[in-house]
């Protein structure tokens, strides 16, 4: 008998706790139910905007479109979904490599606007002002007929100023110009036996004897020049 009671006090408890056990599940299966009763509350305002919306969407291009088409669509998405996938692992190194680009964009701009700033300072830009002033007097000042001679004399032209621009013709200049300075600025004796006493110069008379040979040089070319014309 009293083992009886034994027996049936382990099967009460038992029942207790499998009961326990299914009040526990009720209730939790109670409170998921009642979770989604809510999401769906508020989810299906939200569907039925949507699905308002895309009935409206659709209305204006149904003319246009058929089911036909969405399907097509739907078929070619799907049998490019790995390419799609590439695209979108492209896209995403693409932006990682923007992203590490960001810095250096930022140095090199910077870098470049101190370029810019020194350039201003230097006078860089006044400078291409004027060079673009003198080109548009250059243009505006030229015909058409102008224009094609000078093309065709443009390599005597450059020959010409590489002449000029040889270290002993610029040397000479420089000299000859720093002298006439000097010179000009001594008093000057214009009397008759003051300029008689200068031809007993030795450098006086190789000059005039220079100044003669060059005005020869200068009447033989205006004529040579001026012959074919005549």
């Amino acid at each position: 008998m009293e083992q009886a009671l034994i027996d049936l006090n382990g099967k009460l408890d038992a029942l207790t706790a499998q009961v326990a056990y299914l009040t526990e599940q009720a209730h939790k299966a109670e409170y998921q139910r009642q979770e989604r009763a809510e999401f769906m509350q508020d989810v299906m305002p939200i569907m039925n905007g949507a699905y308002a919306l895309t009935v409206e969407q659709l209305d204006e291009v149904k003319q246009y479109v058929e089911l036909g088409d969405w399907l097509r669509l739907g078929k070619r998405l799907l049998r490019n979904g790995p390419n799609i996938e590439k695209l979108l692992e492209q896209l995403e190194s693409v932006s990682d490599l923007l992203e590490g680009m960001g810095p250096l964009s930022n140095a090199a701009f910077d870098k470049t606007v101190d370029t810019l700033q020194d350039m201003e300072q230097r006078g860089y830009f006044t400078f291409a002002k004027g060079s673009m002033q003198i080109i548009d007097n250059i243009v505006t000042s030229f015909g058409e007929e102008d224009v094609k001679r000078l093309g065709d004399n443009v390599v005597l032209i450059l020959n010409t100023i590489k002449e000029m621009t040889q270290p002993q013709i610029m040397g000479f200049v420089r000299n000859f110009v720093a002298n006439v300075e000097l010179e000009t600025a001594k008093p000057v004796n214009t009397s008759l036996p003051a300029l008689l006493g200068q031809l007993r110069d030795p450098n006086v008379r190789r000059g005039l004897a220079l100044t003669m040979r060059a005005l020869h040089v200068i009447g033989a070319q205006t004529q040579a020049t001026q012959s074919p014309n005549r």
